[in-house]
């Protein structure tokens, strides 16, 4: 307990914010040694995802501390590595994020290196646009995403445009770890500049040449979920000729606090429900979404059902088909976890495929990439310039298509159904666990590693394959594949991974079923029937 309070002494000495010194101060006063150890458990890991966690004083958290620390790691790496020109940064409007963006830029300028910073919360594919744009060393993007309202984050891009990989992470981190004090760092405002809309016109001009102009019959309800999406994205709609989009008033405005939304990711049971009403009202013939940084993009179409959400790889394949049709040439990319659908719809075109682990770290950087996506609603339909997900650009190729379906009478649920028949119906599904025992995440990868089943949903598990032992075109990474045999005509398999971002283990399911006499809807059904059962053992085998 004293070394505990030695340490909780030590950073409120340190600490150059008065919040969080009193947070600390109050937590020392109650004697709440649980929450204190849990603070002073170890640093904020730095990785491939950056820095992400919930914000609050001690090392464990995200806090004008930790940032200011992690800006001078990543300072150092990049003088230690001869990197030029400046860095640009970025943020959302979470609690704190623009006081960490400039505080960010601070540290950069007294490393000597330029700091330029965008001039208002803006989407984080903004940021990721200006660094190619600008010729920038690297990027910053200070946002939780889609997490909840308590987190922050601390994505970091290098020059290429792309989100950190190995060993650049490790780099960073040994940089970090090896910063003194807080008070030790400089700090200078000579090199920072705050830029004009110059960079976000020249993003819009970028985004409104993907569609193929003209006037678009199209009623669209849009909601940006309380994030910063809602002024680029009418912008970028009216450039591209859009009529003005059906805003979810209740979400409209940028609120950290997403007071509508339990989770403030489109994914997530009734966050998209006040968009579905407002669609019902206006007989809207579209709902689009970004996530509340606007990186990704949720579509939802109606149906004889009412409206239905589209998944991740629903919309990705609808994308790609597009831009095959427009015959962009390269590589068409997307993970592991994704449906194995955009493989065949690239080899049907005579294009490449590539698949990589997930996140865009990886499909950024895949070499001549021609459009990439991820089932999670990411989305990269303009790599040249914009080397990671991006759900403006996406959201208006998206709109683009649906243009396209009801100029000839048509809907995207028919353009699906199109695909179905040509290359049979793959029906993907996700069992998604948060977990409050962090420690049981990879419990349960372990246990399906070391005893996996011998069938799930009926049907036979032919192979595991170990995806830590990494293969000739994919790194290590702690996960497992199962692929099932049994499917008359089809085929299936699983994937199982611990969330790199949330405390979450997810497992991702896909079957393959050929579209017969029954037609897609048959097909359909049957498929729905056969993930349900796969999932329930699966839920078994690994214990959740």
């Amino acid at each position: 307990m004293s070394d505990l309070i030695s340490q909780a002494r030590s950073w409120i000495d340190d600490d150059p914010d008065p919040e969080t010194r009193a947070e600390l101060e109050r937590l020392l006063e109650a004697g709440d040694t649980d929450e204190l150890a849990d603070r002073f458990s170890g640093p904020l890991e730095f990785g491939t995802a950056g820095l992400r966690g919930a914000m609050g004083a001690g090392p464990h958290r995200m806090n004008r501390a930790v940032v200011l620390r992690a800006a001078a790691g990543l300072a150092a790496y990049l003088r230690e590595s001869g990197a030029e020109g400046p860095v640009v940064i970025g943020y959302d409007a979470r609690h704190g994020s623009e006081v960490f963006a400039h505080d960010t830029a601070e540290v950069m300028s007294g490393a000597g290196l330029a700091a330029l910073l965008l001039p208002r919360p803006l989407p984080t594919p903004v940021l990721a646009f200006a660094i190619k744009d600008l010729g920038a060393a690297a990027g910053v993007m200070v946002t939780a995403s889609h997490n909840p309202p308590q987190d922050n984050g601390y994505k970091v891009y290098l020059g290429d445009g792309s989100q950190i990989v190995p060993p650049a992470d490790a780099g960073i981190a040994a940089h970090i770890a090896a910063v003194g004090t807080v008070a030790s760092v400089p700090r200078s405002q000579e090199h920072v500049e705050v830029l004009d809309d110059d960079v976000l016109r020249r993003y819009l001009r970028s985004v409104a040449r993907l569609t193929g102009g003209g006037t678009h019959d199209l009623r669209v309800v849009y909601t940006p979920l309380h994030g910063v999406g809602r002024d680029v994205v009418v912008a970028a709609m009216r450039q591209a000729g859009f009529a003005e989009p059906h805003v979810v008033a209740e979400q409209a405005e940028p609120d950290p606090d997403f007071p509508t939304v339990a989770f403030p990711n489109p994914e997530e049971p009734g966050a998209m429900d006040l968009a579905l009403a407002l669609a019902d009202e206006v007989d809207a013939d579209v709902v689009v979404a970004n996530d509340p940084d606007a990186d990704r993009c949720a579509v939802a179409v109606p149906g004889p059902q009412g409206w239905a959400m589209l998944s991740g790889d629903e919309v990705g394949v609808l994308l790609a088909d597009h831009l095959l049709r427009l015959r962009r040439e390269g590589t068409y990319a997307t993970t592991i976890v994704s449906s194995t659908l955009l493989g065949k719809l690239a080899r049907s075109r005579k294009q490449l495929y590539a698949e990589t682990l997930t996140g865009f770290k990886w499909i950024g950087r895949v070499p001549d990439l021609a459009f990439g996506y991820e089932e999670a609603l990411g989305y990269c339909c303009d790599p040249r310039h914009v080397a990671d997900k991006d759900g403006v650009s996406a959201l208006l190729v998206v709109l683009d298509v649906a243009a396209r379906a009801k100029a000839f009478g048509k809907t995207l649920r028919d353009f699906l159904d199109e695909l179905a028949l040509e290359h049979g119906l793959h029906a993907t599904d996700q069992v998604s666990v948060r977990m409050g025992d962090l420690a049981a995440i990879p419990a349960a990868v372990d246990r399906l590693r070391s005893e996996p089943p011998r069938s799930l949903g009926g049907l036979a598990v032919e192979r595991v394959d170990d995806l830590a032992h990494g293969s000739t075109s994919l790194p290590p990474t702690n996960g497992l594949r199962l692929v099932l045999t049994g499917l008359a005509g089809g085929d299936a398999r699983v994937v199982v991974r611990p969330s790199g971002t949330e405390p979450k283990l997810k497992c991702y399911l896909e079957v393959v079923v050929p579209v017969g006499q029954g037609g897609v809807d048959a097909a359909r059904i049957a498929a729905t029937g056969r993930l349900d059962a796969i999932a329930a053992d699966l839920k078994a085998a690994a214990g959740i």
